[in-house]
């Protein structure tokens, strides 16, 4: 007897989960991963007048900071993000005849490294004569290392380029906004640029 109701009273439970299951009608789903929550600061900009022949306006947020160990090209500086583990690299040149066309195919060759990981890449042309300010902008999509990098030169006298990196592994989904929020903060860096 006492196995009979052992044995019954598993088939109700059997039935009973059974019943249960069957009258959920949605589809179970997979929560997405989360993302920590990023709150960006409001856009304030200083001016940075270099003493090397150019000057622009940075973000409030950010540090230039002077990249001292490159005592031979003494006009690089970091823009620095401590707070979001980021950094906008700048490097400047002198140009001298012939130079041009060398610094832009080196940063198209950077830029197109990224390739092997990039969905696309995407170039915007920088066109402001009334400012001596020409370029090209990259947007470079997906997992890669550096997902914005830029170029700007008057043409006759001085090269500056940028590329923007995070001291983290790519991730194109977490780091969207942060990515958007620094492309707007290079753009206005090159509006705001002027050539001394």
């Amino acid at each position: 007897m006492e196995t009979y109701r052992g044995h019954l009273s598993e088939i109700c439970c059997f039935i009973l989960v059974l019943l249960l299951s069957a009258s959920c009608n949605e589809p179970l789903t997979p929560k997405p991963r989360a993302y920590f929550r990023i709150d960006l600061p409001e856009k304030q900009y200083i001016l940075f007048q270099s003493g090397c022949k150019f000057s622009f306006e940075y973000p409030r947020y950010g540090q230039v900071k002077l990249v001292e160990l490159n005592i031979a090209e003494p006009c690089w500086y970091n823009i620095v993000f401590n707070e979001f583990n980021a950094t906008i690299y700048l490097t400047y040149k002198p140009l001298a005849a012939g130079d041009l066309s060398v610094f832009i195919e080196d940063i198209r060759r950077i830029v197109y490294k990224h390739i092997i990981k990039a969905d696309d890449i995407l170039e915007s042309r920088i066109t402001m004569p009334e400012k001596q300010v020409y370029g090209l902008i990259y947007d470079i999509k997906g997992n890669t290392a550096s997902s914005v990098n830029f170029y700007i030169t008057d043409s006759v006298s001085g090269f500056l380029s940028g590329s923007l990196y995070f001291n983290s592994a790519p991730n194109k989904d977490s780091l969207a906004p942060a990515i958007q929020f620094f492309r707007e903060d290079i753009v206005h860096l090159i509006q705001s640029f002027s050539w001394e």
